[in-house]
């Protein structure tokens, strides 16, 4: 969804969702900083080279790695399926900011949202799928 923000710069939104995680991103014009609920997005995400890639990932694929702000609202989950879902959502914006990034974007496998969940625990076993130990007799 295309918006204005108070200083009538325009603000490209987009939602990510990953495992138990959920992104709210906006992109904004600006320097290529990323900030994650308030914070430097490498503080956010403890350094980690392969989170803050995948974050960065749809605009470096585009090559507007410097032209766009990222702000993200993220909860739930890990840091994993927090930097996948920021991923989702990026790639959406950049979608809503010109139709034409579609193509890039999809061929690269970042507009699909990641559907695996944690399997829920069934009756008479200890977990999903540990089963409590055979006896014979």
């Amino acid at each position: 969804m295309q918006a204005t923000d108070k200083s009538d710069r325009v603000v490209y939104w987009g939602t990510g969702r990953r495992k138990s995680s959920v992104a709210r991103v906006r992109l904004v014009p600006g320097t290529g900083q990323l900030t994650i609920n308030g914070r430097p997005g490498d503080l956010y995400l403890q350094f980690n080279p392969s989170y803050l890639a995948s974050a960065k990932s749809p605009l470096e694929t585009l090559g507007l790695e410097n032209e766009y702000d990222i702000l993200v609202n993220a909860h739930g989950g890990g840091l994993t399926g927090q930097a996948d879902s920021i991923r989702l959502g990026v790639a959406r914006a950049l979608c809503e900011l010109d139709p034409e990034n579609r193509k890039p974007l999809k061929v690269e496998g970042y507009l699909t949202r990641d559907p695996r969940r944690k399997e829920r625990k069934k009756y008479g076993l200890h977990k999903a799928r540990k089963a409590p130990q055979y006896s014979k007799r």
